[in-house]
């Protein structure tokens, strides 16, 4: 395969990982500095084993399915994921909802930390075990299905996914690690907004593939639905943004 092959499939892989890595790390930090680090990284390291586990036993089972119920099965799932992450990066966009606030969610999850009553055993803390657990296997699995996905076309695109997935999850924590503190200043929403559009494009392509149309270009063609999309995506946020006219008076 050829970089330009791999290129979207490694792209996509690392940027949606990014987005969900940032938010694990936000929930680790909140746990290590109010209830400590050992119960967070007890809780992280299960999640990971957890993770692991589930990958060794879908991986197999999905290389068993049929390619192209795979493909049409894989797509629809994308495309539902994709839309969903777009919708919201738009909406976040033009200035309707909200952006998303790692500052915010620390404080929050800190304050309800804080309340939870400490319980020790052996050395580690129930509670925040359970939290830095629930919060990096939510998002590992999230990990985990992106790439298992956007790889759905051959098993030989897994290890560069895979690679991509944890190349983000590495420049992650080195970052977390080094400023202590969520990251912030990641802009969250212009990654969301671009994985949103390839998720949605290998969305469209897996299931035209599962369909069995003929994509002019093969592989090359999920640029150009990327593009498209994309452009969509941009006019979409400009309209959103764009204030109401007001009615012409009779």
């Amino acid at each position: 395969m050829t970089w330009i092959e791999l290129a979207p499939t490694v792209s996509a892989a690392f940027l949606a990982s990014l987005v969900e890595c940032v938010e694990a790390a936000t929930i680790v930090l909140a746990v290590g500095t109010v209830r400590g680090w050992k119960s967070a990284f007890v809780g992280t390291g299960l999640a990971l084993a957890a993770l692991v586990v589930l990958v060794l036993a879908l991986g197999p089972a999905l290389s068993r399915l049929p390619e192209q119920a795979l493909q049409l099965f894989v797509g629809v799932l994308l495309l539902l994921f994709g839309m969903r992450w777009l919708r919201k990066a738009i909406l976040r966009g033009a200035g309707i909802i909200p952006l998303h606030d790692e500052e915010a969610i620390f404080k929050s999850e800190t304050a309800n930390l804080k309340l939870a009553r400490t319980t020790e055993r052996w050395g580690v803390d129930p509670i925040a075990m359970a939290t830095a657990f629930k919060g990096v296997l939510l998002e590992g699995v999230e990990v985990a299905f992106l790439v298992l996905a956007v790889a759905a076309g051959s098993p030989a695109l897994i290890g560069p996914a895979a690679l991509g997935a944890l190349a983000a999850a590495l420049l992650v924590t080195v970052a977390a690690v080094a400023i202590h503190k969520p990251l912030a200043r990641v802009p969250e929403n212009t990654l969301k907004f671009a994985v949103g559009v390839l998720i949605s494009a290998f969305g469209i392509f897996w299931t035209g593939e599962g369909m069995g149309i003929e994509w002019p270009g093969h592989d090359l063609a999920l640029i150009g639905i990327a593009v498209v999309l994309l452009g969509a995506a941009l006019l979409a946020v400009r309209l959103a943004a764009a204030p109401a006219q007001p009615m012409e008076a009779r």
